[in-house]
């Protein structure tokens, strides 16, 4: 069973309402996903974080190198991948191409061996994962603190043990920002924020000490990517956790972040950080570090149930009787792609999500769906 197909999918749809944080404005969804198909016609799918048309461009230059290979060996194509690109793309999209092929040859490997992937990883610790939601982003609105705090209510009431909001405004806005939702949703709910890079060292430092009476579990990206001096200072004086890790690519971006003590909760997004063969590899170097493992998750229903499927297998370190537990990140900004494209379809239960039991990812993506909204991205 060897693969003799690779093909790629820009999907997109507008918003009904638009968005912004820290660095962009979104007014449509857009992704890449992409088909790999053996020649006895079993396929499987991936999906790439980041800007869709140059992953899209990347996937089609990988694809050649794992034409007539076998998804069964799955970490071979990956090193095959990796070592064409090396030269040239040691991050950025290339690398999310490279995850978006990864992902869909571990979705196939369960398929041919009719297991999921979280047992291929080696075994299952747990057959769900906590949750916490990602949403409380800026609109133009006459009242954005009343705004905020009755999304970050409505979170509550849906059963949500944890939600992570956006900073990244000025640090006294953000200030008002979070007291407004802290307040309204009470004690007993966890809360993080979330500035995208957006803050200097002083400005960061500053708005961590301010919110720290406010209980806040992490503070996530508040410097540029780049800054690991900056990071590794800010972790040792903030009173609150610092997260980070979506801009890092491989096991040697984490290193560097590891080494240094940079962060206290990492966070690969298994879409961009080079696949689930890879991010595998980060979790067990975090584990190594003594740091919490906790992925960056934005994107479609295949996004979600890779990170379920690498948080059902984590078994963070130190051991003991009652371990503490992963969380998923789950995105709640409008997304047709996340709610409808694939079945059967996630649901919260007190909190938490199933990770699926089915063979692969588990998943069965609407194939007419993908028709009805995919885009030709060489008319722009």
């Amino acid at each position: 069973m060897i693969v003799n197909k690779v093909e790629t999918f820009v999907l997109s749809h507008p918003l009904e309402k638009s968005f912004h944080f820290s660095q962009h404005h979104y007014d449509a969804r857009t992704i890449c996903l992409t088909k790999v198909t053996l020649e006895n016609g079993l396929s499987g799918w991936g999906e790439g974080y980041g800007p869709a048309g140059p992953i899209s461009a990347g996937i089609e230059f990988l694809a050649p190198l794992i034409m007539g290979g076998s998804p069964l060996e799955q970490e071979g194509l990956w090193r095959r991948m990796y070592r064409h690109s090396l030269d040239h793309a040691r991050s950025g999209v290339m690398l999310s191409a490279l995850s978006a092929i990864d992902i869909a040859l571990w979705d196939l490997k369960g398929r041919i061996l009719n297991q999921p992937v979280s047992v291929l990883l080696g075994g299952r610790n747990r057959n769900s994962v906590n949750a916490y939601a990602t949403g409380l982003y800026f609109s133009e609105c006459d009242d954005l603190c009343t705004e905020l705090a009755d999304e970050a209510e409505g979170y509550k009431n849906e059963g949500f043990s944890a939600l992570k909001m956006k900073v990244g405004l000025g640090v006294d806005q953000d200030i008002e920002n979070v007291r407004a939702v802290r307040e309204r949703i009470g004690t007993g709910m966890a809360l993080m924020v979330d500035a995208n890079h957006a803050f200097s060292f002083r400005e960061a430092l500053r708005l961590a000490e301010a919110l720290e009476p406010m209980d806040i579990s992490w503070f996530e990206e508040p410097l540029t990517p780049e800054d690991y001096e900056g990071y590794r200072e800010l972790c040792r004086r903030s009173p609150i956790p610092i997260a980070a890790g979506e801009c890092e690519r491989l096991r040697y971006g984490f290193l560097r972040l590891l080494e240094r003590r940079c962060v206290d909760i990492a966070q690969p997004d298994p879409c961009a950080a080079g696949g689930i063969t890879e991010t595998k590899k980060i979790a067990d170097l975090v584990d190594s570090y003594g740091t919490d493992f906790a992925p960056h998750c934005w994107g479609t229903c295949i996004a979600v149930a890779t990170s379920l499927h690498l948080l059902s297998n984590w078994d963070p370190l130190p051991g003991r009787l009652f371990n503490r537990e992963p969380i998923l990140e789950l995105d709640r900004t409008q997304n047709l792609f996340r709610e409808d494209l694939g079945s059967p379809k996630f649901k919260l239960d007190q909190g938490r999500i199933q990770v699926p039991d089915g063979p692969g990812l588990g998943i069965q993506v609407d194939e007419q769906m993908i028709q009805e909204y995919r885009v030709d991205i060489s008319e722009g």
